[in-house]
């Protein structure tokens, strides 16, 4: 398992310093990795309750966790690697008593106990360890802490723009113990040939093959588009 370099224009993304420097020069702004909560929102309803303890992993400026607590979601915690992400957040949702931010790596989340929260949700982050050049060690530490804050039965949902060839020898590891179920969402901005309406419903799950694979006859619709991991712990 390598470094992802399929979409890596960088090898900064793991660093904090990267961040705090994108986020200075974004101040004030928002910027939602892929998708909107609108369009995924079918997917997190369907998997997670509005009661869950909900740990949003590498935040940054998302307008995600809003949209969330306005449709009814109780308990967000936020965690970024940069501070000033983090800090500009902070201000923003003083008042907002269902968001909370903290400044921490995901590879290492030890300030919480095992078995911490009902859901994880990644809209990047992972993405983004791959493209480091210390990718393979990075994504196993991140995605065993996942594991270890993940409650049994719990969920965590990976919206990322690799297919399954890139991301579930990552995923499917015996030590997770995770059922995965997998989906594919065009890209927002996607435009049909012939600018048709798709008859497919993107809430169908897309079959794996043993070997962790697409079927050889599945077709993307959009080749660029996003790919949504469901995995639940084992109860």
């Amino acid at each position: 398992m390598f470094r992802d370099v399929s979409s890596c224009n960088t090898y900064n993304y793991g660093d904090a310093l990267y961040w705090d420097s994108r986020y200075i020069q974004e101040a004030g702004g928002a910027f939602d990795w892929y998708q909107r909560y609108s369009s995924l929102r079918p997917f997190v309803r369907n998997y997670v309750p509005t009661s869950s303890r909900v740990l949003m992993v590498g935040c940054g400026n998302a307008l995600i966790s809003e949209d969330m607590v306005k449709d009814g979601y109780e308990d967000i915690m936020n965690i970024d690697i940069s501070l000033v992400a983090i800090d500009m957040m902070r201000r923003k949702y003083e008042f907002v008593p269902q968001l909370k931010y903290m400044q921490m790596d995901v590879r290492d989340m030890s300030f919480f106990p095992d078995e911490s929260f009902d859901s994880v949700i990644d809209k990047g982050t992972l993405d983004s360890l791959m493209c480091g050049t210390d990718a393979p060690i990075s994504a196993t530490r991140m995605l065993g802490e996942v594991s270890r804050l993940l409650k049994p039965g719990g969920i965590y949902m990976l919206i990322t723009y690799g297919d399954p060839t890139a991301r579930m020898p990552h995923l499917n590891r015996p030590a997770y113990s995770w059922n995965i179920v997998l989906y594919n969402l065009p890209r927002p901005d996607f435009k049909r040939p012939g600018g048709g309406s798709s008859t497919k419903s993107y809430m169908e799950p897309i079959p794996i093959t043993e070997k962790g694979t697409l079927p050889a006859d599945f077709v993307l619709e959009d080749p660029d588009s996003h790919f949504i991991y469901v995995c639940k712990k084992d109860g």
